[in-house]
This record gives C-alpha cells, sequence and structure tokens, in this order.
C-alpha cells in the first residue's frame, strides 16, 4: 500500500476531453512540490535532448561533471555537433566500446561518423594539439579530418602564449589561480587587445607570416626579458621564449613534448597547417545558420563551467571565456530564440581543480584536510594507484572511511588536461541553484552516482548561511561575488540514507536501488526541475535515462512495501 494521494492532476487535451495521469501526486515528492515539472515530463522528448532540434549540454558546477558522455549518447542522432567556448584547457574523456578516447579541442561529435563538427568562433585553437587529436583518431575514422570545421574567426593560441602563460602563473606566487598553462587567458588577452591571429588569417599566409613574426617579437619584448626575483623555472621560460625555443621550454631536457627549436620553425610547421586545414576553415556563421535552415539538429557542448565563467564564476579562480549560455550566442554567431534545450551536467558530488573557496570541500589536492568519516556499506574495493606511496587504496564492509579521499579515490578524480588530484566535497545544491538561475537550465543529467556507493549516510548542502548569522537561510540562487564574502558561507546540510548495492552494472532507472533513486529525485525536488538522465558508469550504456513520471512513484517502495515519507536530518 503507498499513501493516500493528495489529486490526480487533469489536462486538457488537443482533441477534446481531458487527460488524466495514471500516476497519483503524493506527499513529500509529488508535481505539486514542483510547479511545472508536469507539463516539462509531457515534453520529454524535448528536455532531455533527444528529440531538440538546438541542444545545448553545460557544466553547471566547476568543471570536470562528465559532459562528454551525454554529448556523446546525444551526438549519435544529431547532424552538427559544436563546441562554442575555452580552449585545450578543457577536457572529455569517452570510453565507447572498451576504448577510452580524451578529447581537448574536438567536439564530441567525432565518435559519430555520420556527424559534422564545429570548433566556432569563441573558441582558441592550439593547432598541433588539434592536429594531434585528429591523428590519435585515425584509426577510428580514417577521415576524420574531412568533418571537422573551423571558424574563420577562432582565434590561434601559438606555443608563445603557453610559455607566458607559464611565466605569469609562476610570478603570481601564493596568488597564483592555479591555471593549466595552455595558454587561454594570454590567447583570449591577445584577442581582447587585439593583436591575436584567426584562422581566417591562415588562408591569407604573407599577411599571417608578418603579423606572426610580430606578435611574437611583441611577446619577447614584454617578456622575453630576465628579471631579479625570477624564479629558476621563470628563467628558463624567458630564455626559451626569446630564443623562441618552445621545445626547450615545454621540455628543458629532452625536447621530446612538442614544440619548435626557433621561429622558422614555427613559421614552416604553420604553412604546412594552412595546406592541411584550408579546405576546413569556414565562414561558421553562414554554415551552422544552413544547417539550422535544413532542419538538422545542432548540438553544443560547453567547455568548463558556470562557476568558471569569466563573469559569473568564482572570479578571479575562472577560465578567460564565458562559459554559460550567453556564451552560446557569441561564441557561435545564433540568437537566444534558436536554442531549443539547454541541460546541465551536475555531478552527484562537488568536485573542483585549483584555488579558491569551496564551501562543501571535504578533502584537496594534498589530501592534507580532516576530512568527514563516515561508515562504509558497500562491497569491497581495491583500486591501484600508479605510483602513489601508500600503494592501492583499499576499503572493506565495516571501515570507517574518509569520504572526500573515498571521492577522489573510487571516482578516479583527476584532470584529464592537468592529471591533477580534484578537490572534493558534497553536493552543493545552492551552488546548482546559482547555476541554473544563470543558465535557464531545462534539465539535469546527475552524472557519477555509483562512486557514492558504499556511504550509509550521504550529506546534500541545501542552502546557504553566513557565518555570522547562521539562523537565516541566504536567498535562494545567491551566490557571492566576492571571495571574502565566499568564505563567510557556512552550508545548512540534509542527510539521506546510503545504498550498499553497487548500481555500475544498472541498465535502467527502475534497476537502482531504491535510496539512490531517492537522491536522484530528492536533488529534482530541491532544483524544481526534472533530473532527465543519471550516469552510473564510465560506458556510454551506464547512462540512465529517468522516466517523467519518476516523482509520482517516488514515495513508494520498489520492493512493494508502503514507506512513509521521512523527513530529512538538517545540520549546519
Amino acid at each position: 500500500r503507498r499513501p493516500a494521494a493528495r489529486s490526480v492532476p487533469r489536462l486538457s487535451c488537443a482533441l477534446g476531453g481531458a487527460l488524466t495521469l495514471v500516476a497519483p501526486v503524493l506527499p513529500g515528492c509529488g508535481w505539486a512540490a514542483m510547479p511545472g515539472l508536469l507539463g516539462q515530463a509531457l515534453d520529454f522528448g524535448r528536455i532531455s535532448g533527444e528529440e531538440s532540434s538546438f541542444c545545448v549540454v553545460l557544466g553547471a558546477q566547476w568543471g570536470d561533471e562528465g559532459k562528454g558522455k551525454l554529448v556523446d549518447i546525444l551526438a549519435q542522432n544529431v547532424q552538427l555537433c559544436a563546441r562554442f567556448n575555452g580552449g585545450a584547457n578543457a577536457g572529455h574523456t569517452l570510453w565507447v566500446n572498451g576504448k577510452k578516447y580524451a578529447f581537448h579541442l574536438l567536439p564530441c561529435g567525432m565518435i559519430n561518423r555520420s556527424c559534422k563538427n564545429l570548433i566556432g568562433n569563441g573558441v582558441v585553437v592550439h593547432i598541433p594539439t588539434l592536429m594531434k587529436e585528429l591523428e590519435d583518431l585515425k584509426e577510428f575514422d580514417p577521415r576524420a579530418i574531412e568533418r571537422v570545421f573551423i571558424s574563420t574567426r577562432a582565434h590561434i593560441l601559438f606555443d608563445s602564449h603557453q610559455i607566458i602563460d607559464g611565466i605569469l602563473e609562476a610570478e603570481s606566487g601564493t596568488n597564483s589561480i592555479g591555471t593549466t598553462k595552455r595558454g587561454i587567458g594570454p590567447c583570449y588577452s591577445a584577442k581582447a587587445i587585439r593583436n591575436g591571429l584567426r584562422f581566417g588569417d591562415l588562408l591569407h599566409f604573407d599577411e599571417f607570416e608578418r603579423r606572426m613574426r610580430e606578435l611574437i617579437a611583441w611577446s619577447q619584448k614584454r617578456f622575453g626579458d630576465p628579471r631579479e626575483q625570477d624564479t629558476p623555472q621563470q628563467s628558463e621560460l624567458r630564455k626559451a621564449l626569446k630564443e623562441y625555443n618552445t621545445q626547450h621550454a615545454f621540455d628543458p631536457q629532452g625536447g621530446k613534448k612538442g614544440g619548435v627549436p626557433n621561429i622558422e620553425a614555427e613559421i614552416e610547421r604553420y604553412r604546412k597547417y594552412a595546406q592541411i586545414l584550408r579546405t576546413q576553415i569556414v565562414d561558421s556563421v553562414t554554415l551552422i545558420h544552413e544547417d539550422i535552415s535544413r532542419g538538422y539538429k545542432v548540438l553544443v557542448e560547453g567547455a568548463n563551467a558556470a562557476l568558471l565563467d569569466i563573469d559569473f564564476g568564482t572570479y578571479p579562480f575562472v577560465t578567460s571565456s564565458n562559459t554559460t549560455i550567453g556564451g552560446v550566442c557569441t561564441g557561435l554567431g545564433v540568437p537566444p530564440h534558436k536554442i531549443d534545450t539547454v541541460i546541465g551536467v551536475v555531478k552527484a558530488y562537488t568536485t573542483r581543480v585549483g584555488h579558491g573557496p569551496f564551501p562543501t570541500e571535504l578533502q584537496n589536492e594534498p589530501q592534507n584536510l580532516p576530512d568527514h568519516l563516515e561508515e562504509y556499506i558497500g562491497p569491497d574495493v581495491s583500486l591501484e594507484r600508479k605510483g602513489h606511496t601508500s600503494g592501492p587504496y583499499t576499503i572493506k564492509k565495516g571501515q570507517r572511511v574518509k569520504v572526500g579521499e573515498m571521492l577522489q579515490e573510487v571516482g578516479h578524480e583527476y584532470g584529464t588536461t592537468t592529471g591533477r588530484r580534484r578537490r572534493c566535497g558534497w553536493l552543493d545544491i545552492a551552488l546548482v541553484k546559482y547555476s541554473l538561475l544563470v543558465n535557464g537550465f531545462d534539465s539535469i543529467n546527475i552524472t557519477k552516482l555509483d562512486v557514492l556507493t558504499g556511504l550509509k549516510t550521504i550529506r546534500i548542502a541545501i542552502s546557504y548561511r553566513n557565518k555570522k548569522m547562521t539562523e537565516v537561510r541566504l536567498p535562494r540562487g545567491y551566490f557571492p561575488s566576492h571571495l571574502e564574502d565566499l568564505k563567510e558561507v557556512v552550508c545548512e546540510y540534509e542527510t539521506l540514507e546510503g545504498w550498499p548495492e553497487d548500481i555500475s552494472a544498472c541498465t535502467s532507472w527502475e534497476e537502482l536501488p531504491w535510496n539512490a533513486r531517492k537522491y536522484v529525485l530528492r536533488i529534482q525536488e530541491l532544483l524544481g526541475i526534472p533530473v532527465s538522465w543519471v550516469g552510473v558508469g564510465k560506458e556510454r550504456e551506464s547512462m540512465l535515462k529517468v522516466p517523467p513520471n519518476a516523482a509520482l512513484d517516488s514515495s513508494g517502495d520498489p520492493r512493494g512495501r508502503s514507506r512513509s515519507p521521512r523527513r530529512p536530518r538538517l545540520s549546519v
């Protein structure tokens, strides 16, 4: 038996009469608790992205949410997949048929042999990295390069930008923002001060060569001369820039990590790139609008995430581009009304790389925080950790585990681009609500739910309070714009029951244990928008579709017994 229903929603039907939903509205988790969710359920094909004409997938936290997997799934049924921002500082890892693909610049639509892929004008492109990714794809698709198109307006990121990035990061000292040193900031700076070069310039190579020499000379004049306060690393980088020996900059010992020995070699390298890419450099605005007018389905993937946005993120610990929904319009040249669906990708917990305040943080990069202890009730775990001084990571049933460390190790929280260990913490709903306000998500994709398996209880930060006035919640969707204010935030937590079952082999929503489903539906209820997808493993098949009536059944026990809604435990 289930709790008594409050009401049965009835909707007017286009053909006359009324449409009655078969599932009742139940206390605690029903549609009544989420205004607008009922109508969205009837439009599920659009909000899940499967039947969307123009779908955008964005990170809702600090990046590394696993956006690539959903993009890969949706890309199997679209004709154009596009990137609009960032550069090789982004990283998507995909597992398809047991094979790993790591993309930093290429859109995930490359895994669909019938899909065109566009690198938009808002992206900054390091061409050697792009060419390496295309080379790595040759086994999968020997003609992959023919499916990649690059905007004439996209800026080129040179080795000199990467060297300058390293110099500036080392120069910052204690004020370092923890960049990936991929040259993203210096390249966007060149774009802003208007001395950058674009892909369209490659089509006029004599002019390109002249301007490239000018750009490198400008960089050498401003960053190439040694300074008294330089560290040994900075001195080496300045010398490499002055000589334009980027081989030495990237690998001082052996010179085997890319780069060129001098500027003449760099000019010749780009002359070859211009010949290879000539047919793939296009007017992207014309291309995307022609595809839209033909009725082609368009999928757009974001790099980085909302809290790394240059305007809306935790400045200055952000990236150098707009990672939120407005960046789609400026980074591709499409008006807002063309966007049909926006999906936010949310990890089942929170991670970030680099420096800056982190309200729900449990464990940091060097793993020296006290952490939160919790009883482990799941299956035994043993994971190899190459080069780790403590050997394999192991957990046994009944053991008390450090939750942050467990999230890092079980979740393999090491950056695709940097290899750095990510900082980990509980899911922060207040942060995601802010991201929702900025981006206007139609639905949410929760990823890496399987990583939480085995925790006896799981906490969710449901709101922020100020340390000096903890009795008052901060407004819904508010996120401090200043780091000093963010440091003053304390979280109000809700505690839910965990699950012991391994869910990584589940292939449908109905196979998930009750408490795992309850965790997902509680997130849905707190955000007020539907969860359309849940990820429980690394393979493409591990992304589960959440049925549109899932919330209607959320108070029922899948084993057939009734469950009274339990008020979650709260703590600050």
